[in-house]
């Protein structure tokens, strides 16, 4: 369980998550309260921003207490070999793409790697301990040999992989490289016949381009509710970014013509909405506003608060669980809304 905070605290620790937010002013003076918010950040994958936050503000600057520098000096070191991690990802993930292009198999390389190059101005503000790579459905045979071709192996059951459309991929020489190959970044197949996220939807929402703000956004919307059940603020960190990307009406009509396409208003409406309540981002709740509320994201509304993503690991957590839980039933029972051609 992690270190409780203070709703004073709480606020402080959004703002260390915040790439954007300055932390000029603070002058956090309690070791406690440092420790505390290093741990909740670490938790909740925004660590790397606040460590920058804290190499910026200058270490002669912080409270002079050798068990924090202590752990900053470790935390600092974990981040280093993190970002090396991602790097060495980064190269198989390069070398996997190169494969699958000569061996004719339409793919792109999704989450981690592009949203730390496209939506962060700091890159190693979002390392990732994956590769994500999506091909058409029709595709993942062929995807899979020229992985295994590239000195990979398959994690788990076959057939199950095929169910969830997402195979898990360990290289043989060092098993902490994991490469995922999804043919629809939606896996819980109970909310499959509702809304769904593939390679081909994604051509779609880019049309001409390529890893568009409205895509990536999409993409973020889907990792948030879709996978991971806002299990830490990280996932809502890539929707803030994501938010602040779309920087014209037209980016912004082109996520909601997105959000119609794969079926994904309920967790578009829910994700934006918390995202917006947690980082003061006007903007993000203008665009779920924009959703016509129906009973599903109502509900939603109610159940994903500020309060049920920071209290995922606290004294709360049970609470948090609960409301989650409840979340995913509101997907799988709600009915698909009317797509456009």
């Amino acid at each position: 369980m992690l270190p409780p905070l203070s709703p004073a605290n709480k606020k402080l620790l959004l703002r260390y998550a915040d790439p954007e937010a300055s932390m000029v002013g603070d002058r956090t003076d309690s070791a406690n309260t440092l420790s505390g918010l290093l741990a909740n950040a670490e938790f909740h994958g925004t660590l790397p921003i606040m460590l920058r936050k804290l190499r910026e503000r200058g270490d002669e600057n912080l409270p002079r207490d050798a068990a924090l520098h202590a752990t900053l000096h470790d935390l600092r070191q974990k981040a280093t070999i993190i970002t090396g991690q991602s790097m060495l990802l980064q190269y198989h993930g390069d070398r996997i793409m190169k494969a699958l292009t000569a061996n004719g198999i339409p793919a792109r390389i999704v989450k981690g790697p592009v949203f730390a190059r496209k939506l962060y101005r700091n890159v190693a503000d979002r390392p990732f301990t994956d590769i994500d790579i999506l091909v058409e459905p029709a595709r993942l045979a062929d995807a899979n040999r020229t992985i295994a071709a590239c000195g990979f192996e398959l994690a788990g059951d076959e057939a199950q992989s095929y169910a969830l459309q997402e195979f898990k991929w360990l290289e043989k020489e060092n098993s902490s490289l994991l490469v995922e190959l999804h043919g629809d970044l939606v896996h819980d197949s109970g909310m499959r016949r509702r809304l769904s996220l593939g390679y081909r939807d994604l051509r779609a929402i880019d049309d001409e381009a390529s890893d568009t703000p409205a895509a990536l956004l999409t993409i973020a919307i889907v990792h948030a509710a879709g996978g991971h059940k806002f299990h830490r603020l990280q996932l809502c960190v890539d929707v803030l970014q994501g938010v602040r990307a779309l920087r014209s009406p037209d980016a912004e009509a082109r996520l909601l013509d997105a959000a119609r396409m794969t079926g994904i208003e309920l967790e578009l409406a829910t994700v934006l909405n918390v995202t917006g309540r947690l980082f003061d981002e006007r903007r993000a709740l203008e665009l779920a506003g924009r959703i016509k509320p129906d009973l599903g994201i109502r509900l939603a509304r109610r159940l994903i608060t500020r309060n049920t993503l920071l209290n995922v690991n606290s004294r709360d957590r049970i609470r948090s669980r609960l409301r989650r839980d409840a979340f995913r039933w509101i997907q799988r029972l709600a009915k698909p809304r009317p797509r456009f051609a």
